[in-house]
């Protein structure tokens, strides 16, 4: 406003000299003034002005002007002084704020799209007018303390160009979002200090070159010696093996000593020849068909895992290579559980020991949710693993999908690791030293402080999603700027000529000497190191070859029992327990004692325990492990008069003896698929723990259900990867609605084939007791899919004697238990689960004498011997019933009745009892529910009027 009224006013502009001139006249002599200028000064006179009364009059400003003049030039004016220093201090915090903009937006000047294909961004924080700095300022000194230039003071041009030089060149850092002051100031201190610049030797720099070469060598050799298969290209993102090869290398150099990798496709053929040092002969023979596994289904090469020991100057590093499906980043927490299960078998509880490493694809890190819920593991205490080091293969493109408001809502694809606060550092894959230079500040950040850390190379894919695929079809402009781009090695091997590190053929000669090595089927250099093997490594033979029939000897002997009862039963003095868990624990030293029948929180406790006296370590996670979703286990107890929100836990597995194996339980993180790949991860890492997975309810674990079908059901055929894990889902229709009853027993049913699993229904809690303690002692290692119960949880009926345990194993079928005439049974109902025992007592309120009841405990592998023994028991029933509570399109009928015709004799039929078919699991009303529950149990024990089968 005071601008524009200086604009319009006649008082101001070009007047001002002339009216002042006038008003000095006017205060020397008012009759020198024409009249009317005298009749205006003479109203100025009538106001006040600040700290005058009405009678002062103004007085002439020039003398004033002189002696202040007078006084400047003799240096008695040192006050005025104050007004300067003011304008400084301003100018000084307008640096500042400069300073701070470059570190918040730097990055959205940054050099770092190969393809140039778009314009800088206007930001007005980022000019110096922003904070009315002119040009006249760029000389000026300011302090410069607060950066890590090196120098107390500098211009604002120095200051600029160092800024810029930093935030805006082949590299962008985001870090300032960090809540840690220290994290922030190092990050500052390693960029600033170098100015984001690498000076590296020549030999390192040929060493980046002659990675370059390796990574394009390998790709333009397979484009044209097997030409239009899928390989999934690297091209245009040839940075990426230098970049993982200088993480292998430096971590070596920083004591690492086992690294876990996880990637998608793009590229995976690259990394496996030139990093973890496959053989190419072994990679063409791939191409051309043969394999030399001998597994069922085996996979496509591009999904293969692979490991090896490389050399690095700090000794051996072992290299795994996790196996993945197509299914792009899902194998993050596989890999991630891995590295746990590695970590702890070395007692490596920091993470420098084993890490892992991610690489990703920018509209696969920014689109799937599973690599926001594995971020969110990173600092958790049951998942973290010590930080991981993420590199984004940033070719601009998903698919076909390249235009940034089509491929997600935010800035960067990267945006979602700033969750967790990770640093990111976005590079320009062309700059292979920038490369290099932000790969070794991120491996250091991890190291130093355990946390995950983003390195996202922006390159491009020069062929399309495939090689059988013509990208310019959607992307016309993009393409015809990749058609013109001479490639980064040839750019950087042209900067390293004119740099004078390289001769005129050097480039050349190892592009021949590498396909020449390549026409070897050999490595030009190989790293990788022979016959070496780590005493942490794992040896798996005695885990192959194993059958399901495999006897297991999991019965305790009752001393044992009692004291383990005696310690998962005492609580320190001063541990004061909610009411309704001491009741629980005196009923559990009753147990112990044999004054009351075991139920499962005890069968579970027991089984835990013995494991773990025994050397056996258990890790238990799920959304609600520790006290169970049933308030059946509490495995973890609470002080009720604890005072920190900390403390007052205590484990009672925990303190079951001195030299004990680990008891770990997980309150989950509330995730089911990056939770569940993490356990799949770690068990099939470590095959001598007992890993168990928890649903909160069964049919929560569709939200994980690609790491059901591609890792856990699957994973043995295609890649020979052999796991133990165990998945506990709360099971039965107690009236809770569709989504609280059904742990959707028939997709697991499903997918069973050449016996890849197991699936169980235990009714008792003896049986889960034998159950668990199997699944560990037999070195038969496949998962093991358990349909928990809910409501038979304190069920009396499914509680078992103590000497139960201390005899007997798992039973896979569970005959009649009451005396019955087995020549006068007619019919035989088989069933699984708690459906039994509403079966029992609506057999007894019927009162009916010719029917026996069977129980099928373990559905997959089928049980044939067991049932047919069963069978045979009687010789005059003429019907089989499988009883269900589970609709007919669901639950175990469809994908197990053959089983049943192939057992029984021809004069035998094969009837369904149980609910109709339905597109829900189960219904949402308790009355309608309890309807279903008679008509089902009125099926089993009536007339069958529908059609029979029969063998």
């Amino acid at each position: 406003m005071m601008k524009q009224f200086q604009s319009n006013s006649y008082l101001f502009g070009g007047n001002a000299p002339y009216i002042e001139d006038l008003y000095e006249s006017y205060l020397d002599n008012p009759g020198s003034v024409p009249e009317q200028w005298r009749e205006y000064f003479d109203q100025m006179q009538l106001v006040p002005g600040p700290g005058k009364g009405a009678e002062d009059r103004d007085v002439a400003h020039a003398p004033i002007i002189e002696a202040f003049a007078l006084r400047a030039k003799q240096g008695t004016l040192r006050p005025a002084a104050a007004q300067t220093d003011l304008t400084v201090a301003r100018k000084q915090v307008y640096v500042q704020q400069l300073i701070a903009a470059y570190r918040v937006l730097g990055s959205r000047w940054a050099q770092l799209d190969p393809l140039k294909r778009q314009e800088r961004p206007q930001i007005p924080e980022l000019e110096p007018a922003f904070y009315d700095l002119t040009e006249t300022d760029m000389e000026t000194q300011f302090d410069a303390a607060s950066l890590y230039f090196g120098r107390e003071r500098m211009t604002l041009r120095e200051i600029m160009n160092g800024l810029r030089q930093t935030y805006c060149g082949s590299v962008g850092i985001e870090y300032m979002y960090i809540s840690d002051p220290a994290q922030k100031r190092w990050l500052q201190q390693r960029f600033e200090s170098i100015r984001s610049v690498p000076t590296f030797s020549a030999e390192t720099k040929k060493h980046i070159l002659d990675r370059l070469t390796a990574a394009e060598t390998l790709e333009k050799y397979l484009h044209t010696r097997y030409v239009g298969q899928k390989r999934f290209s690297l091209e245009g993102g040839e940075s990426v093996i230098a970049c993982v090869d200088e993480l292998i290398q430096r971590c070596g150099s920083q004591g690492v000593q086992e690294i876990v990798v996880g990637m998608a496709h793009r590229g995976r053929l690259n990394l496996l020849v030139n990093v973890l040092g496959k053989m190419p002969k072994d990679l063409f023979a791939e191409f051309e068909g043969k394999h030399g596994d001998d597994l069922h289904s085996g996979d496509v090469k591009y999904h293969k895992g692979f490991s090896s020991d490389v050399s690095t100057p700090g000794g051996p590093v072992h290299l795994s290579l996790a196996f993945n499906p197509s299914h792009l980043e899902i194998a993050n927490p596989v890999v991630e559980g891995s590295v746990r299960a590695r970590q702890r078998r070395r007692g490596d509880k920091d993470g420098t020991q084993v890490i892992s490493i991610l690489l990703h694809g920018d509209a696969a890190f920014a689109g799937q949710g599973v690599v926001m819920e594995t971020l969110n593991l990173s600092n958790t205490r049951g998942y973290g693993t010590g930080g991981t080091v993420h590199v984004v293969i940033n070719n601009q493109i998903g698919f076909t999908t390249s235009d940034p408001r089509d491929s997600r809502s935010t800035l960067y694809c990267t945006d979602v690791a700033k969750m967790v606060e990770a640093p990111i550092v976005h590079v320009n894959g062309d700059d292979p030293e920038a490369v290099v230079l932000v790969t070794q500040i991120a491996l250091d950040y991890r190291m130093e402080f355990h946390r995950d850390v983003v390195v996202d190379i922006v390159c491009f894919r020069k062929l399309g999603h495939n090689e059988q695929d013509t990208p310019s079809v959607t992307q016309p402009l993009m393409y015809k700027r990749i058609g013109a781009h001479p490639g980064t090695r040839k750019l950087y091997a042209d900067r390293l000529l004119a740099q004078g590190v390289i001769a005129d053929q050097d480039a050349e000669d190892l592009i021949k000497n590498m396909r020449t090595a390549l026409d070897a089927g050999q490595h030009s250099a190989d790293p990788v190191i022979s016959n070496f093997k780590s005493q942490y490594a794992v040896d798996w033979v005695p885990f192959l070859e194993r059958k399901w029939t495999d006897a297991a000897d999991t019965a305790v002997p009752l001393a044992e029992l009692q004291r383990m009862a005696q310690r998962v039963t005492a609580i320190p003095a001063d541990f004061k327990l909610h009411s309704l868990v001491e009741k629980v624990i005196a009923d559990r030293k009753a147990m112990g004692e044999g004054r009351l029948p075991v139920d499962w929180g005890m069968a579970e406790h027991f089984a835990y325990a013995t494991l773990v006296a025994s050397g056996y370590a258990v890790r238990l996670s799920g959304q609600d492990s520790g006290r169970g979703t049933f308030v059946h286990r509490h495995a973890v107890l609470h002080d009720q008069n604890r005072e920190k929100w900390d403390s007052g836990i205590f484990i009672p597995l925990q303190h079951v003896s001195d030299k004990q194996a680990p008891f770990t339980v997980i309150d989950s993180v509330l995730s089911e698929e990056a939770v569940l790949g993490f356990e799949y991860g770690y068990a099939s890492a470590e095959p001598n723990e007992l890993v168990i997975w928890e649903a909160q309810f069964g049919d929560f674990a569709n939200g994980a259900q690609v790491v059901i079908d591609q890792f856990i059901s699957s994973g043995e055929t295609k890649w020979g990867r052999v796991c133990g894990l165990v998945m506990m889902l709360p099971h039965g229709f107690e009236g809770q609605g569709p989504e609280h009853s059904s742990a959707r027993l028939e997709r697991y049913l499903q997918l069973c084939a050449e016996h890849n699993m197991q699936v169980v229904v235990p009714s008792s809690a003896a049986q889960m007791f034998h159950l668990l303690r199997r699944q560990i002692i037999r070195l038969f290692r496949k998962p093991l899919i358990i349909m928990t119960p809910k409501s038979l949880l304190r069920n009396k009926e499914a509680m078992s004697p103590l000497a139960e345990f201390a005899k007997g194993q798992f039973h896979t079928v569970i005959g009649e238990v009451e005396h019955i005439d087995a020549d006068s049974v007619k019919r035989i109902i088989c069933c699984s689960g708690k459906v039994y025992y509403d079966l029992v007592a609506g057999r007894r309120e019927r009162d009916i004498k010719g029917t026996a009841i069977i129980r099928i405990e373990q559905l997959y592998p089928f049980p044939h011997k067991a049932f047919v023994a069963e069978l045979k028991r009687y010789p005059n029933a003429t019907q089989v019933v499988w009883c269900q509570e589970e609709p007919q399109n669901q639950g175990a009928w469809y994908q197990t009745r053959h089983y049943f015709v192939d057992n029984m004799r021809e004069d035998q039929t094969l009837h369904y009892a149980g609910r109709a078919s339905s597109a829900s699991p189960a219904v949402g009303y308790y009355a309608k529910h309890q309807e279903q529950q008679k008509a089902l149990l009125a099926a089993a024990f009536g007339k069958f009027k529908g059609p029979a089968q029969s063998r």
